[in-house]
């Protein structure tokens, strides 16, 4: 069970570690879309587009139903709960440091003031 939770969230990171692959979620958030409504404005080939596409639909993160000729791609958000959670495990942790880094910086500036004084 673990192994496959990590291989899902490296398989998910991987995906969202492109920006060109977070342009298109993006696209798609609110509303499905058609591969070249998806692809247009987007700096590279329509074919350089599909592979981002197929990037995000190994990741689940996609899902694609083709209507006759055109190829509707829909965005399916259950992977980025999978990351969320695992983000959400940390911050805690992260955000306890970031405390202590505030507190250390504010205690240096009291000193150094100190010091001026």
């Amino acid at each position: 069970m673990v192994e496959r939770v990590k291989a899902g969230l490296d398989v998910t990171y991987a995906a969202l570690a492109d920006g060109t692959r977070r342009t298109i979620l993006e696209r798609l958030k609110d509303h499905d879309a058609r591969v070249t409504d998806v692809a247009q404005g987007l700096p590279m080939s329509l074919n350089a587009v599909s592979k981002h596409i197929r990037v995000l639909e190994e990741a689940g993160l996609v899902h694609r139903e083709v209507r006759g000729r055109e190829h509707v791609l829909s965005i399916d958000p259950t992977p980025l709960a999978e990351a969320v959670s695992w983000i959400e495990r940390y911050q805690q942790f992260w955000e306890t440091r970031a405390d202590a880094l505030v507190a250390h910086i504010e205690s240096k500036s009291r000193t150094t003031r100190r010091r001026r004084s």
